[in-house]
């Protein structure tokens, strides 16, 4: 057997391939399956875990909530006095100004009332007119009076002192006399001259004392004058309490007479109405409900379990189901007190002690702060809080 090592032309011939043989495939030591199939169940496995990762995120850093819905204060509109309905000019789906007219019961009745109240009121201001003029002339007639009757109670006073004086010069002058006629120096005819002087001024003295008491009493008279006025001060009083007491009374009628016009407290939408032009209402009956459309706000039942996460002023996004393609932005503004079921108009006691633990949902309003379409009260919307 040759054993001999081949020369390198040998090798070299042995090496390269017969014209016309196909080339040999080259074997790789790592060989990665690259089909279709293959590829697609990786992507879809790194597009599961991206977006379960996604998710698990949004569900640490957010609360999603899904029974909310938009509310408002919703005004009921009722009566304060009975009546015909004569008017509603806003109906359904209108929106009113504040002091709007929204409807107005008849109040032909009431104005009558107010103007025999009003022609009662300038009848009894006429009949005060009337005293208060009879007590200016009284007042005036009583005052010239005493000024009168003072005077001749003056000079009445007067007569008598000078009369008293004659008499008293009339007495000194029958004592001399008498004492010059005991002693023969005067004769009798001039005593009985002083003597008559002397009765005729105490008869004119006794005169002008009763002048005097005359005119005291005239004088209290004229005083007794000023106890007219005040009767007439009293009918008076008693007059101004009659007219204050009208005019409560037609102050009571133009408030029921304002009372029958009845106005939107608010801007609102008028969302519904209860009667219609015609009928008959009672005080106290609801004529139509309204709303302020640019004060609504969305209430979300958050679950207790995370309430603990919430605060004031935490950003929401609001998803609308009836504006899917808008995007409402809102904040939180007030965590309830008391779970919606202290609020149930039946509630649940638990008497036979099986208990089955149910969690429990907290109210929290969520104030609008964009707001690219108007929302209506009652629409429902998921909310997503941000609590990062």
């Amino acid at each position: 057997m040759d054993q001999s090592i081949p020369s390198a032309s040998a090798r070299i011939a042995a090496s390269e391939p017969t014209v016309g043989a196909l080339p040999r495939r080259q074997r790789s030591r790592f060989r990665v399956p690259l089909s279709p199939k293959i590829l697609t169940a990786v992507v879809v496995v790194l597009l599961a875990l991206a977006y379960g990762g996604y998710e698990l995120y949004l569900r640490w850093t957010h609360i999603y909530e899904y029974d909310a819905r938009v509310s408002a204060d919703i005004v009921t509109i009722s009566s304060r006095a009975d009546g015909l309905v004569i008017e509603m000019p806003a109906p359904e789906g209108t929106r009113v100004a504040a002091g709007q007219m929204v409807a107005r019961i008849d109040d032909r009745t009431v104005k009558l009332r107010a103007d025999s109240i009003r022609a009662q009121i300038e009848g009894v201001r006429a009949e005060r007119t009337k005293l208060r003029a009879e007590r200016r002339l009284g007042l005036s007639q009583v005052d010239a009076q005493t000024k009168t009757r003072i005077a001749a109670v003056e000079a009445r006073a007067k007569a008598r002192s000078a009369a008293q004086s004659d008499l008293d010069l009339a007495k000194l002058d029958f004592e001399r006399n008498k004492v010059l006629f005991e002693r023969r120096v005067v004769g009798e005819r001039q005593l009985q001259v002083a003597q008559a002087a002397v009765e005729k001024l105490e008869a004119q003295v006794l005169q002008s004392k009763a002048e005097h008491q005359q005119a005291l009493g005239a004088l209290e008279e004229a005083k007794a004058e000023t106890d007219r006025l005040a009767v007439i001060d009293a009918q008076i009083a008693a007059l101004d309490h009659q007219v204050a007491n009208l005019a409560a009374q037609l102050r009571q009628q133009v408030v029921d007479a304002e009372d029958r016009t009845i106005r939107s407290p608010i801007p609102a939408v008028i969302d519904r109405t209860f009667v219609l032009p015609g009928e008959y209402v009672a005080s106290g009956q609801r004529i139509l409900l309204l709303h302020n459309p640019d004060e609504v706000w969305v209430e979300a039942n958050i679950k207790e379990t995370h309430v603990g996460r919430l605060k004031l002023g935490q950003k929401v996004v609001v998803s609308v189901d009836a504006y899917p393609g808008d995007k409402f932005v809102g904040r939180v503004a007030r965590i309830g007190s008391a779970t919606t079921a202290r609020f149930a108009l039946l509630p649940t006691p638990n008497p036979s002690g099986n208990f089955t633990k149910i969690t429990q949902r907290v109210p929290v309003k969520i104030d609008i702060v964009e707001m690219p379409k108007r929302l209506t009260p009652g629409m429902m919307v998921e909310v997503e809080i941000d609590v990062r």
